[in-house]
């Protein structure tokens, strides 16, 4: 309650509190009230953008439009869950958000301080909450290590796009102790605690997972350990590089032996986030690659090129799907818009991401966000080397599949601004996947002191030319060789503008 002095105008706001909210009913005005009688003030903490993508279909423009809104409306300090109900920080939400977050956003410093918050709230055993920061509860459910990894991912994430290792520096124990932790947990390596795969289509909850917990948890075990292995390799941990490395190579096989079925390339749970799992979080040998995505892509056809999955698998199919050779797949997945997609949400009337695929519970949730990461990385083919991190070395791999005419994205790196753009010739439409034709023209910047592997969408190298003259002969320009029906080119810092015949010569 605000009691006003009556003496001329007087103009107050809450500076302690913040709302979600998508509509506003008033009451009491004196007359009828316009769109201009009403004033709403955007509060949420100041990041500067780092990046933005656009594209031919508008359904993707308005997706990212959504996930940007909800990434900004659900960081106040910490990254939330929603601003309208919980305001907590979900950790499982914020490490599925966060590669998105880091394209779109400069979130570094807020990230930075958020894992000081992970060091107050861990327990002396290493154990840690399903929130941060935390009054007390999160810790005997809610959390997981598909939920606590947010504790050892995120500061790798801030290594990979942001070339610092300071937050790993600072953070180390805090990464250790809590891998120490999931071991002394774990039955001969496998994982059996903690939340799954939280609001999949099937479940108007948040459990009901087809994939059982286990199989998604002692994946991310691994992962921890593997990026805990990494970690101390850079700062010079030998010893802890060594045994962190052992480590993941056992629970790598445990999750092999329990979990993987060589002969038929499915996964325990049989499902689009099990399969996803296994492709995406490293658990499958390249040789055996085609067979187990081959299981995933019957899982998909199966659901009429539907998602079926919760938070968990909404990130591994896409991506998975998309490293190995069917972005067109993925691509059909984000452009439904018929339950359950990204763009029946859309079709609803949203402004933000939703918490669940029905729309029965929070409309402002960030937690399926990782579908912007997929049109940076997936789409426009923007993503950091992990060799040379900070994007140092880019990785450009665009996708022209499905219908789209045209992308457009930019990012800026710690080395400055790196911007791909590409387009197809009136009339190209079909995929490389599905041996597209037509011209293929990519406008690329790569910034000062950073150099770029671009993996042209072509198989013919003869086609391959930039400002007009063979790409070969070009200063900057070299080229490589062929991959997976690729022409892969080595360039340096610099503008750059290539045409190539889209699919086979």
């Amino acid at each position: 309650r605000y009691t006003l002095k009556g003496q001329g105008v007087e103009v107050w706001q809450p500076r302690f509190t913040y709302h979600g909210f998508q509509y506003v009913q008033v009451t009491g005005f004196p007359g009828a009230p316009t769109l201009d009688s009403l004033a709403g003030r955007v509060a949420h903490t100041a990041f500067d953008t780092r990046g933005e993508f656009a594209c031919s279909n508008e359904l993707l423009n308005r997706i990212q439009a959504c996930t940007r809104w909800a990434t900004l409306g659900n960081y106040h300090g910490i990254p939330t869950d929603c601003p309208h109900r919980e305001k907590n920080g979900w950790t499982g939400d914020a490490q599925l958000s966060a590669e998105q977050a880091l394209l779109n956003f400069d979130p570094m410093t807020c990230y930075r301080k958020w894992m000081a918050d992970f060091r107050d709230a861990q327990r002396p055993s290493g154990q840690l909450p399903g929130i941060v920061p935390t009054g007390g509860w999160g810790f005997n459910w809610g959390s997981g290590p598909a939920w606590d990894s947010a504790a050892v991912l995120i500061p790798w994430y801030l290594y990979l796009y942001c070339g610092d290792t300071t937050v790993l520096a600072e953070h180390y124990e805090c990464m250790k102790r809590y891998v120490e932790f999931t071991e002394t947990m774990a039955t001969d390596h496998i994982v059996n605690f903690g939340l799954g795969d939280w609001c999949p289509p099937h479940s108007t909850g948040g459990g009901g997972y087809k994939c059982p917990a286990t199989v998604t948890d002692t994946a991310y075990f691994y992962v921890d350990a593997c990026v805990l292995a990494k970690t101390a390799a850079l700062l010079g941990k030998s010893g802890d590089a060594k045994r962190f490395g052992k480590l993941a190579a056992k629970i790598r096989a445990a999750f092999r032996k329990r979990f993987l079925d060589l002969q038929t390339g499915k996964v325990t749970g049989n499902c689009q986030t099990s399969i996803g799992c296994a492709l995406y979080q490293g658990m499958v040998d390249p040789d055996e690659q085609p067979k187990v995505l081959a299981a995933l892509v019957a899982e998909v056809e199966a659901q009429k090129r539907h998602i079926d999955c919760g938070i968990l698998g909404a990130k591994y199919v896409m991506h998975a799907l998309t490293e190995l050779g069917r972005a067109d797949l993925a691509y059909a997945i984000a452009t439904q818009t018929d339950f359950p997609s990204w763009g029946h949400w859309i079709a609803q009337g949203a402004t933000t991401l939703w918490e669940s695929w029905h729309g029965n519970s929070s409309r402002n949730h960030h937690m399926f966000g990782d579908i912007s990461a997929w049109f940076y990385k997936g789409l426009a083919g923007i993503s950091p080397d992990p060799a040379a991190p900070g994007f140092q070395r880019v990785l450009i791999r665009p996708n022209p599949v499905g219908d789209l005419k045209w992308v457009r994205a930019w990012h800026r790196s710690p080395y400055g601004r790196i911007v791909c753009n590409w387009s197809l010739s009136s009339g190209t439409r079909r995929s490389v996947s599905e041996g597209g034709d037509g011209e293929f023209k990519l406008d690329l910047t790569i910034p000062a002191n950073s150099t770029a592997t671009v993996f042209l969408p072509t198989s013919d190298p003869a086609s391959v030319r930039e400002s007009g003259q063979p790409a070969s002969q070009q200063p900057g320009v070299r080229l490589r060789g062929q991959e997976a029906g690729r022409v892969v080119l080595d360039v340096d810092s610099g503008e750059y503008g290539f045409t190539a015949h889209l699919g086979q010569p």
